[in-house]
């Protein structure tokens, strides 16, 4: 038989495999997939487990549920069981609500599970934070106010000042699924403080990628986003650097 595949035609069928795996747990109701994928490089690839659901009645009984250690147990396996080098909890208010030594907790479990590095979101953006050197943080949340709380607490606790902290008003948290890139900066803009360094936007299931590199320039500030923070980090832990278009962050 003839080969009929000339040189050209083989080069473009060697299709790199990726070098870098990165594990991801998470939570069941996580629907931002395809908002994480921009920030990896093609050096790099996402593994994607997700928790067991849990009944919850409110915000903060269904996150208290997923900071258990327990929830993260069989996810971890299942993206160790395929090489992943390093695993995040990728869920913001599941992984501080339980304050430092819940996240702490969450992060031996994975470790036990078998993951050769283990990171949360909540970790994540505080070490975002610390390598921007912005200790006063303008915070911006789709929460419930006690979940709210517990957030302002995690961060005073991890050495940041939480100058404003500013909801997006939902009625249920079931909302969540339908806020817009205009509900997410009218927030932005509505809680910018004076003395802030830098603006977080918390939550996993808020769209926020288009958002970051024209509300910075607007801004004069970074704006750390908790899908971009735990990308960031994990993709660092593999010493790989996360893209995307003129943020801050992935330039440090």
């Amino acid at each position: 038989m003839t080969d009929v595949t000339g040189p050209d035609d083989a080069q473009r069928m060697r299709v790199p495999h990726p070098r870098s795996r990165v594990g991801v747990v998470a939570s069941f109701d996580f629907d931002r997939d395809r908002e994480i994928w921009r920030w990896v490089p093609e050096s790099a690839s996402l593994f994607i487990a997700r928790t067991d659901p849990v009944p919850f009645s409110d915000n903060l009984e269904l996150v208290s549920s997923l900071n258990r250690p327990g929830c993260v147990d069989r996810p971890t396996r299942e993206v160790c069981a395929i090489g992943s080098q390093v695993v995040t909890y990728l869920c913001t208010a599941c992984s501080f609500v339980g304050g430092a030594a819940g996240e702490r907790a969450l992060r031996r479990a994975m470790r036990t599970a078998g993951a050769p590095q283990a990171l949360t979101s909540a970790g994540s953006v505080v070490a975002a934070l610390h390598a921007l050197k912005a200790r006063r943080i303008a915070v911006v949340h789709p929460y419930e106010p006690p979940v709210g709380k517990r957030l302002r607490e995690y961060l005073t606790g991890e050495g940041l000042e939480v100058v404003s902290l500013t909801d997006l008003g939902l009625g249920s948290v079931h909302e969540i699924y339908d806020v817009s890139y205009e509900q997410v900066t009218a927030a932005v803009r509505a809680g910018i403080h004076p003395r802030a360094e830098a603006v977080f936007i918390s939550c996993t299931a808020l769209p926020t990628y288009d958002l970051i590199s024209p509300l910075e320039a607007e801004l004069g500030m970074p704006v750390v986003t908790v899908n971009q923070a735990t990308i960031w980090a994990a993709l660092r832990a593999v010493g790989e650097r996360a893209v995307g278009p003129r943020q801050q962050l992935l330039t440090v």
